[in-house]
């Protein structure tokens, strides 16, 4: 009988977590897990991803949650921080941008 190998599903490079082999960030995932989003959706909306990914992914956040938390926290405060150049060139385009993070933080 074949000794099965257990698979990684997420790695941390450049200073973000990604699903592993591809661009997909985890953020992405979570977030879409977050809203309610069942991992054949999430699928639908990242087609590079397999179903397997997703599951692996949400498998890794639910185990390190309180970590992932604080990370995700991390990176919006870094954001928020961050200058916005759209701001300045097109303020229409930043406040509907602002008005769906908003939104998305509400739900």
């Amino acid at each position: 009988m074949p000794v099965v190998v257990a698979k990684l599903y997420v790695e941390y490079r450049d200073d973000a977590y990604w699903v592993r082999d591809t661009r997909i960030s985890l953020d992405s995932v979570v977030y879409a897990f977050q809203s309610g989003q069942s991992p054949e959706s999430i699928v639908q909306s990242f087609p590079l991803l397999r179903l397997e990914q997703v599951y692996g992914a949400i498998a890794f956040y639910l185990a390190n949650r309180a970590d992932i938390d604080a990370y995700l926290a991390a990176e919006e405060i870094a954001f928020d921080t961050m200058p916005q150049p759209l701001q300045a060139i097109d303020p229409a385009l930043y406040n509907k941008l602002m008005a769906a993070k908003a939104a998305r933080k509400a739900v």
